[in-house]
């Protein structure tokens, strides 16, 4: 038979500390012996070494055996019951007799084995807990005190009449796990811990993780001899054995953890975790200056303790901080009230004790276009610039609270007489304004149970290493640069605060602006009026006399006369053609101008009706320049319809304009279904899955080059000499305001030579 033992043997130092396997010891405690059970035959695969000591049997004779040939078959059989997974109840552990002694037997799985702890109690007395007397007492203390510390004082001087420990204190973590004792019962003789802090590094962290996992953790004797778990190699096996003792009862201890606890002359323990949100919100921590071994059900009396506790903390703590709130929300009450009735807050109302109330702040600053306000206890002007500054640039986009300013603004150590921890919220983007909450310096002395930072020493050879303290004498340290930590409700009612100082400010500018825009407007108005009267006069004062220009022209040129030379003849013929041109472009200015301005009156109309009427009109230029235009079943939409109609006849006229001399022309009308993603990229404002018509022209023309593609939509925009392509560039600047119109867009997708494509998109909402 080939027996070892599975003690983990690591060495533990500085650099593998925090990562100490105290889950794996391969050993227990000595107060009780150790079994685990694998398969469905529950056959033995572990044994700790001292199981002679308790029921005459060595490991030898356990290893590799079944319950049945252990105990007799009746114990067997019901265990196999008990031992259901779902039935295993740590509250109600099973009783095995050997030898006419019951033990104690409580059982859970680790991986595939299961463990069983047995714990001898000869005289055969369950010591069954008095539960209502228990509850009745904490019934008791919670509706006799109303806060916290007081409520724990009272679980501490209970807990230690039921366990009969010398000393029972409630230790509570602070953000960084360092420890402070927050009440305490003890023995009169010794010396109190109360209001003492320990340091994280008492706790390692995976420590902190048993406890989370194991809430009631006892050492009995702290003098213990470690006992060693053993099991069966079998021959050809590799890899050593291990077995997870993190939820039992008897599983050894850190050796660092004892040397600590020997330093503090403790000689029993017993430890029950408090939980808040699955974290480890503190622990109640009994003390024994002698060894002690405390029953099974003594033991889960004392946890019932930690759970009564865990189940007050998150209430009592909230109700502190409800009556804070109270405070804070009246006080926040007040500012907006000030804040809403008066246009002129900033100036006149900056210091009213509300602004400090609302976040029970020292000082309070505002910093507007340039100046400060100041209110309470606050630094000079040449410091508070350079901070709000700082903050600005740093902070622009979120708000800031801290306690330690220091950590983000080293070179402000001077300002913790006034600003150690401050809330910022910036109220103008881009610019210094900011609002400010400050809390002058909390000067505290700390009463460390030891000096924390000696938990690292240097052995001989000058390793360095972590070491439990060897004193726990009280160790003062004055924590300077710090202020008291901000509350939730303090957070929030500033944050509220300076939202609406935002509002405030932002209204303020739009009042401000009132009259500007109000003139701006008159001055809109009477611009319009001219641009009317300007419409007026190009309407008929300025066509008429351009018509009474080219009759008269014309008629000079129909006389023949033979006294008008040809010199005459030409600059008569000019003039007469300077008057059209002028004409047209007046005429064009006037429909680019109506196609913005006019009525939009909609009707639902079938497009290949406009077309038609389009096609009616331009027969003349068709017929001359032979074209040939094709067309799709076109839709019918929601549009205006003389617009749609001159939209048709620029597109149609200008690919019958700009036509190759050695080609007749040929059109394309054609239609699709788009998407806004297949428009243009570019086109944000168009929605990526909302659906478009496409209606496209498609003509064989001369072309234009690609860079102008977009810029051939703007005013006056001319890629072609006139007197070979005759107009007035105002055209498709037309046709995109009458896209805009009906909500769509207008493209241009064209080449030298290749002719060029005009697309149409009117979005659905458009469709008839």
């Amino acid at each position: 038979m080939n027996i070892t033992d599975i003690v983990n043997r690591d060495i533990v130092n500085l650099t593998n500390c925090e990562s100490e396997p105290i889950h794996i010891p391969g050993s227990i405690q000595p107060h009780g012996f150790l079994l685990g059970l694998k398969g469905q035959n529950q056959v033995i695969d572990f044994c700790s070494a001292n199981s002679a000591e308790f029921i005459l049997l060595s490991p030898e004779m356990l290893l590799g055996k079944s319950l049945t040939e252990i105990f007799d078959k009746n114990q067997a059989d019901n265990f196999i019951v008990y031992s259901i997974e779902n039935q295993i109840d740590p509250a109600k552990p099973f009783v095995f007799t050997l030898n006419d002694i019951p033990y104690n037997t409580t059982v859970h799985q680790s991986g595939d084995t299961l463990i069983l702890e047995l714990e001898p109690f000869p005289d055969g007395t369950l010591d069954l807990p008095n539960l209502y007397s228990q509850t009745k007492n904490f019934v008791s203390s919670m509706e006799r005190q109303s806060y916290l510390p007081e409520l724990c004082a009272d679980i501490a001087d209970q807990t230690r009449n039921i366990t009969g420990y010398d000393r029972v204190m409630i230790y509570r973590f602070d953000a960084e796990y360092n420890g402070e004792v927050i009440a305490e019962s003890k023995r009169e003789d010794l010396e109190s811990f109360s209001g003492q802090k320990y340091p994280h590094t008492d706790i390692p962290a995976q420590a902190r993780e048993l406890y989370i996992k194991n809430q009631l953790r006892m050492i009995a004797d702290i003098n213990y001899q470690p006992v060693p778990i053993l099991t069966l190699n079998s021959v050809g096996d590799k890899d050593n054995k291990s077995l997870d003792l993190s939820l039992s009862i008897l599983r050894s201890v850190s050796p660092i953890h004892v040397e600590y606890l020997k330093n503090m002359g403790v000689g029993a323990t017993l430890t029950i975790s408090l939980l808040q949100n699955n974290k480890l919100w503190g622990l109640i921590a009994c003390h024994h200056y002698s060894p002690k071994v405390l029953p099974h059900y003594t033991r889960l009396s004392a946890l019932l303790q930690g759970h009564f506790l865990t189940s007050q903390i998150a209430v009592r703590e909230v109700a502190e901080e409800f009556e804070i709130s109270v405070s804070v929300d009246k006080a926040l009450l007040d500012s907006l009230e000030l804040l809403h009735e008066n246009e002129n807050f900033i100036e006149e109302n900056f210091e009213s004790p509300s602004l400090l109330k609302l976040a029970n702040a020292t000082g309070f600053v505002i910093y507007h276009k340039g100046k400060l306000y100041k209110n309470g206890n606050v630094p000079s002007n040449e410091e508070l610039v350079p901070l709000l500054k700082f903050l600005s640039e740093n902070y622009q986009n979120r708000g800031l609270h801290t306690e330690q300013l220091i950590d983000i603004y080293p070179q402000g150590e001077s300002l913790s007489k006034f600003a150690a921890g401050i809330i910022y919220h910036s109220i103008a983007a881009g610019t210094p304004d900011g609002i400010l909450w400050l809390r002058a310096e909390r000067r505290e002395t700390i009463n460390w149970a030891g000096n924390p930072h000696k938990a690292v020493i240097h052995n001989e050879e000058g390793v360095a290493r972590l070491s439990p303290r060897k004193s726990f004498e009280l160790w003062l340290e004055e924590v300077k640069d710090k202020s008291a930590a901000w509350r939730k409700s303090e957070l929030g009612s500033s944050s509220n605060f300076a939202y609406s100082i935002q509002k405030h400010i932002n209204l303020r500018y739009v009042r401000s602006q009132e009259n500007k825009n109000r003139l701006l407007n008159d001055e809109l108005k009477a611009a319009n009026k001219e641009l009317a009267n300007l419409n007026w006069i190009s309407t008929h004062d300025l066509k008429e006399p351009l018509r009474k220009i080219q009759i008269f022209a014309s008629k000079i040129l129909d006389r023949e006369q033979p006294d008008i030379s040809a010199q005459v003849k030409d600059s008569v013929e000019r003039m007469r053609f300077a008057a059209e041109k002028m004409q047209l472009l007046i005429e064009d200015i006037l429909s680019y101008s109506k196609a913005g301005n006019m009525e939009k009156v909609y009707e639902t109309v079938d497009l290949n009706l406009i077309l038609q009427k389009v096609l009616e009109e331009l027969n003349d230029n068709i017929d001359e320049k032979k074209a040939l235009i094709t067309s799709a079943e076109l839709p019918a939409l929601s549009v205006i319809p003389f617009q749609i109609h001159q939209l048709f006849v620029n597109l149609l006229s200008n690919a019958i304009k700009f036509s190759k001399e050695e080609k007749n022309p040929a059109i394309v009308i054609d239609v699709q279904i788009v998407t806004g993603n297949q428009i243009l990229k570019e086109r944000t404002e168009a929605n990526a899955l909302l659906p478009f018509y496409a209606v496209s022209f498609q003509d064989n023309g001369i072309g234009f080059e690609k860079e102008y593609e977009s810029r051939i939509f703007d005013v006056f925009q001319r890629l072609h000499p006139a007197n070979k392509y005759p107009g007035t560039g105002i055209g498709l600047a037309i046709c995109k305001k009458i896209m805009e119109n009906h909500g769509g867009y207008i493209t241009a997708d064209s080449e030298p030579g290749e002719g060029s494509r005009f697309t149409l998109y009117f979005p659905f909402e458009n469709e008839g």
